[in-house]
């Protein structure tokens, strides 16, 4: 049984699966290595005074993630800039939906109060950008090393940004 869950893992692993199940597995076993220091959140260097920039501007910054709430929490309690959890009003992982789908994104304003016209949403991923405007939110397709690359009619169709300081955003107040 235990070689057949952990098969299955590695399985959900390789074809990046965005499970409920496998992200809080993953949640628990990140904890103890954040815990110790053997593991840090990376932060790219614009992400944190851009962050402190909206939130001086008054605006609310959410993490919505296919990891976990937890594992969302020990990246950013544990990162490479430190603790900065109290830069974000809250956090979102797929128990509120699959982040493909527009209804996850309405459930997401229903729960912060906000109608989706009035959010910003940053992804690298073209299908999860497609779903976020179907629910009427405005996105920002951020370009970084490691992501996957964009088709040509994806890089002409979507607002790319290469950083944070890219985004220039009325003041919510």
């Amino acid at each position: 049984v235990i070689r057949a869950v952990v098969d299955n893992v590695h399985w959900q692993m390789a074809l990046d699966r965005k499970t409920t199940a496998l992200k809080q597995l993953q949640g628990h076993m990140w904890r103890a290595a954040y815990a110790t220091g053997l593991v840090k959140g990376e932060i790219f260097e614009d992400v944190v005074p851009a962050i402190r920039k909206w939130r001086e501007a008054g605006m609310k910054v959410y993490i919505y993630s296919s990891g976990s709430v937890e594992a969302q929490k020990l990246l950013f309690g544990y990162s490479t800039e430190g603790d900065i959890l109290e830069l974000f009003d809250g956090h979102f992982d797929t128990k509120i939906g699959p982040k493909v789908e527009s209804e996850s994104y309405r459930r997401i304003a229903a729960s912060i109060g906000c109608d989706t016209n009035n959010i910003l949403f940053l992804t690298d991923v073209p299908r999860e950008a497609n779903a976020a405007e179907e629910a009427d939110t405005h996105v920002a397709v951020v370009i970084r090393p490691g992501n996957a690359g964009l088709t040509d009619d994806e890089k002409s169709y979507y607002s790319l940004i290469s950083s944070f300081t890219e985004l220039f955003l009325p003041s919510s107040t």
